[in-house]
């Protein structure tokens, strides 16, 4: 997949396109199902399938301070639209200039004159443009006026719920990993460093390697089943997330004991991939219960992964 940022990079001389739009933070199931829908529709009309996205979130730029945390980094957002077989993804730059401009002249100018869309894919949620005056129904309004077609993909239900990245965050904000996974399609993963720790884990008999995650965490505090993904091989994981009550800290770490593995990690790139949660962070009267309970973690992480 050919990936184009901002619109001065974009080619005058590209193919005309079958254009998803959306931010697709997370990329979940139902970003998935529209960005497939303009893979089909691409197909079918011999177009270029194309995403454009935006970056930053636009909530950064219209409510600083308040805007949600990313499910998914740029880079783990443009690797998964690329799984879904679009041919190109422009990423957007979002400023105040570009949320300024009339929901009609984005369409005009960016979509159907610099991104040649004849289809145009959105969300029944989508928002664009001017204080978010732009909508699906007006999408459908401007493509009978402006010559294009205009696909509305229908929220995706899953456990009666419509997927969307808000319930994914609010999920993994609860420690209900296993229903965000449902809702992604895949596990909720963090990446990151691994940096010095206080080697406790060492001590205990359980050597820990601690992340230095490269976005905020959105589970709680508390234990869990993960995979962890280092030098391109997977490991099973025991994951603590919190302050280590039982040593009376309060900065908050992210610890992970590799099940079955021997070797030095300080200073390499780790993956984790979230599989569901153990159970709630607490304090133990000693390092013989916090020990127990740890071999206790392991067996419970070995039978759920």
């Amino acid at each position: 997949m050919r990936i184009v940022r901002g619109l001065e990079s974009y080619p005058p001389e590209a193919p005309a396109t079958a254009v998803a739009l959306g931010v697709f933070d997370g990329v979940h199931l139902g970003h998935r199902a529209i960005l497939a829908t303009a893979v089909a529709r691409a197909r079918v009309s011999e177009l270029q399938a194309l995403a454009c996205t935006f970056d930053p979130h636009p909530a950064e730029v219209l409510q600083p301070g308040h805007a949600p945390a990313p499910i998914s980094t740029l880079d783990e957002r443009l690797a998964l639209i690329a799984q879904t077989g679009v041919d190109a993804t422009v990423v957007l730059a979002f400023t105040s200039d570009l949320a300024a401009v009339e929901p009609e002249a984005f369409v005009k100018d960016v979509l159907l004159e610099r991104l040649r869309a004849r289809d145009v894919v959105v969300g029944f949620n989508h928002t664009f443009g001017r204080g978010a005056r732009g909508s699906a129904r007006l999408l459908q309004a401007l493509s009978q006026r402006m010559g294009f077609r205009c696909h509305v993909v229908p929220p995706l239900m899953i456990d009666g719920v419509a997927v969307s990245s808000s319930e994914i965050r609010a999920a993994l904000n609860a420690g209900q990993v296993e229903r965000a996974n449902r809702y992604l399609g895949r596990p909720y993963a963090v990446g990151g460093e691994v940096v010095q720790g206080a080697g406790r884990g060492r001590t205990l008999g359980f050597p820990t390697a601690n992340l230095r995650p490269d976005r905020p965490l959105l589970v709680p505090a508390g234990v869990y089943a993960c995979h962890a993904q280092v030098d391109g091989e997977s490991h099973p994981a025991v994951v603590n997330v919190g302050v280590r009550p039982t040593f009376d800290e309060e900065r908050l770490v992210i610890e992970a004991h590799l099940l079955d593995f021997s070797g030095a990690l300080y200073g390499h790139a780790i993956r984790l991939a979230f599989v569901c949660r153990l159970r709630d962070e607490r304090k133990f009267p000693g390092l013989e219960a916090l020990r127990e309970q740890i071999g206790l973690d392991i067996a419970a992480a070995r039978r759920r992964l």
